[in-house]
């Protein structure tokens, strides 16, 4: 189920969602116990949310057999899923990123890694269900001027899908940003993370035609102390917190033709949980949860949808 909102003569969309789906720590909690032995996990996720973000294109490239299995199942059971993707960290980030910083002189993408990573994008593109391409930089990727000559280059070369800049330095934040990316149909990656430093605060723009929200979580103690990913990322937003943000999107999607929401908070499904409770706030509606889920996190039988099939 798609979010709907009026903008002009066009409606809107809202689409809230997950960043990635494969996670150990979601088995019996999001998914039944094994489920890949007789159902794939798009598959079941997609009877729950309108959109995935995919992860795994962030850490090796996406296979185009791939690409399209994802599109067959989720279209499958629902047939106005979307798929975001995560451009690959050849292009963003340092191969040496936890002992240096990113910058144009550190990120050594190769011509390979642009063909590989097109290919499988293009496989997603063809179903007509890629949303969007994330570029996401490091805190360390600072807004000086051969870097902001590297994300041109960026942007030149990925100018073919719908693309999104993620960038968490607060120097970035500024009206001649903003322009500039308005300027290229770029879209603004609005961000949740904890603000420390020179962390990048909330925001709400809107610089294309599609809009971006990404929810990390506000772990401080453990957000660069701890060794373990997992860590970071084990946060479940409060209800308050949500609503901050829920307006933050209704103001979003009132400029946009599309938005997405996708919650990174993924350790033991916080993210699925918060991806729920947001799509319940922005629609006012009931919504499927699935039965694994419930069990763990008891607020979700607040907002769950009775006497449906969940599973």
């Amino acid at each position: 189920m798609l979010i709907s909102a009026s903008k002009m003569d066009k409606p809107a969309q809202i689409y809230v969602g997950t960043a990635g789906w494969s996670y150990k720590d979601w088995e019996g909690i999001v998914y039944p116990a094994q489920i890949k032995k007789s159902l794939h996990p798009v598959e079941y996720l997609a009877r729950y949310l309108d959109v995935i973000e995919i992860n795994t294109s962030f850490y090796g490239h996406i296979k185009p057999e791939w690409g399209k299995l994802w599109c067959r199942k989720s279209h499958a059971v629902n047939s106005e899923f979307m798929f975001t993707a995560k451009l690959n960290k050849a292009f963003t980030h340092s191969p040496m990123a936890v002992l240096e910083s990113t910058s144009s002189e550190t990120i050594l993408a190769s011509a390979d890694d642009e063909r590989l990573a097109k290919d499988g994008l293009d496989s997603i593109a063809a179903e007509d269900m890629l949303g969007a391409v994330l570029a996401q930089f490091p805190i360390s990727f600072k807004n000086t001027n051969p870097n902001r000559d590297y994300l041109e280059t960026v942007i030149e070369k990925f100018k073919q899908y719908p693309l999104v800049v993620e960038v968490r330095h607060n120097s970035w934040t500024n009206e001649g940003t903003l322009r500039y990316f308005a300027e290229k149909d770029v879209a603004f990656c609005n961000i949740d993370q904890p603000r420390m430093g020179k962390a990048i605060a909330p925001s709400e723009h809107v610089t294309a035609a599609f809009a971006y929200v990404r929810l990390h979580g506000r772990n401080y103690d453990q957000w660069f102390d701890s060794d373990s990913r997992n860590d970071r990322y084990n946060y479940l937003y409060t209800g308050p917190e949500l609503q901050g943000w829920k307006t933050r999107i209704d103001t979003i999607a009132a400029k946009a033709q599309k938005t997405f929401v996708i919650a990174n908070n993924h350790f033991e499904g916080k993210a699925a949980v918060n991806a729920l409770q947001l799509k319940h706030m922005l629609t006012g509606q009931a919504v499927n949860v699935p039965d694994t889920l419930l069990k763990k996190y008891w607020e979700l039988g607040e907002i769950a949808a009775q006497g449906e099939q969940r599973s």
